[in-house]
């Protein structure tokens, strides 16, 4: 009976083990199922906080650059001001100054040769000098 004994310890001993490692086994098992649910909601935050730094990396690059259209639209109103400030003094020294602004044309017209002038008449309408061109070549 000893021997009869000793072959089912020897039985109860391997069925003991292989039950002990299928439980180790099962236990490994739901250990890597619960780690790898974890380790997807990690990825998962990680992929969302990445998507909101994004987003708010847009919307800083929107808002400077509807803060530099502002300011380059201040610029072109300030630079406008100006122009129209020099038109104003231009216009405000010409006026009354007729010997003046004949002075410029006649100076002007050194620096138009053989070049079609249209000359202004008191109508407004302009003198053609169309041919001048042709009686010097001809």
């Amino acid at each position: 009976m000893s021997d009869n004994s000793n072959r089912m310890l020897v039985i109860f001993q391997g069925l003991s083990s292989g039950v002990g490692f299928l439980f180790l086994l099962l236990l490994l098992l739901i250990a890597y199922s619960k780690f790898n649910v974890w380790g997807q909601a990690l990825g998962g935050e990680a992929e969302f906080k990445r998507a909101e730094w994004n987003r708010q990396i847009k919307v800083r690059e929107a808002q400077a650059k509807m803060d530099a259209s502002k300011l380059l639209a201040q610029a072109e109103i300030e630079r406008a001001k100006g122009v129209a400030e020099a038109n104003k003094i231009i216009g405000d020294s010409l006026k009354g100054n007729e010997s003046y602004l004949r002075y410029l044309w006649i100076e002007s017209l050194q620096h138009t040769k053989d070049k079609i002038i249209y000359i202004p008449t008191e109508s407004g309408l302009p003198i053609l000098e169309s041919s001048r061109l042709l009686k010097g070549k001809g």
